[in-house]
């Protein structure tokens, strides 16, 4: 199936009027990977028009996958809250860097301690994962570091602690920051795997999240559509979009997260196309249908 408009009204854009013709289909996009902080809600908020964008993109035959940075709930929790909030999300059509993050210590450390500093709700995942999670830095094979509202001094003394030349060091995500619901910013799992990385004196060895390699892979298997084939659609240049960028997708950047207009400016990367947010996802589908 290909990207199939079914949206006859005229839709403002940046460069002027487009009218989307009922039925016209483009072959080659097939799947939309869609970021959900700043993207679809802020917090416990559904921004503004954000249901109706997700109608859309369904309604244009594409295959989605709700896809957050945020490591604290698995796909499963992730749909349910979409749920909760009115957003129409169907098994399987969620994931998260804690899915990723638990593929990928199953498939390479599945045997190994691993010493965690992050959340409960992470935790929950790696132990129904049958990983095994230490408190003893001595023993430990992995350092895997989190976002955690708890993150202090002894998390720093025990990751000095456990690492050495043979210890993994890895990541969940490199989300330095997330969006507060009412406007700022708070800090995010990058702000503490720099500050891990800052304490043992080394960069990790992998960080799991998008815009990872695991990422991309853990997204296009759950999707079954090839990368290219794929819309992203997400509020961040380094994460959502340079995922997108590197592997082929069509990258749509909304600004109703940390992205605005001057960052794109200054960015290297430049996305295919910028909306408003995730209720002008017409414009997307008009000009690619044009």
């Amino acid at each position: 199936m290909g990207l199939r408009c079914t949206i006859t009204q005229t839709t403002a854009t940046t460069g002027g009027i487009m009218s989307v013709p009922a039925d016209l289909q483009v072959m080659g996009i097939n799947g939309a990977v869609v970021d959900l902080d700043g993207t679809v809600y802020r917090g416990g908020t559904v921004l503004d028009g954000a249901s109706d964008g997700v109608e859309r993109l369904r309604s244009a035959g594409l295959s989605l996958l709700f896809f957050s940075n945020n490591p604290t709930r698995d796909g499963s929790r992730y749909v349910d809250h979409l749920a909760n909030l009115g957003v129409d999300a169907k098994p399987g059509e969620a994931c998260s860097s804690g899915d990723v993050t638990t593929r990928y210590l199953r498939r390479n450390h599945a045997d190994e301690e691993v010493l965690f500093v992050g959340s409960d709700g992470l935790r929950e995942q790696l132990v129904a994962a049958d990983l095994s999670l230490t408190e003893d830095p001595g023993a430990a094979d992995v350092l895997l570091g989190s976002w955690t509202p708890s993150f202090g001094y002894q998390d720093m003394n025990a990751a000095l602690q456990a690492v050495d030349e043979e210890t993994t060091f890895l990541g969940t995500d490199p989300d330095r920051t997330f969006p507060r619901e009412n406007g700022g910013l708070e800090p995010g799992s990058g702000a503490i795997i720099e500050s891990l990385a800052a304490t043992v004196g080394q960069a990790p060895d992998a960080i799991l999240g998008k815009p990872s390699d695991p990422a991309l892979s853990f997204a296009t298997d759950r999707l079954g559509v090839p990368a290219g084939e794929c819309l992203i659609i997400g509020d961040r240049l380094d994460t959502d979009l340079a995922m997108g960028a590197g592997a082929g997708m069509t990258t749509v950047l909304v600004l109703t997260g940390v992205t605005d207009r001057a960052d794109v400016a200054d960015s290297e990367g430049q996305p295919d196309y910028i909306v408003d947010s995730l209720g002008d996802i017409d414009d997307v589908l008009a000009a690619i249908v044009d």
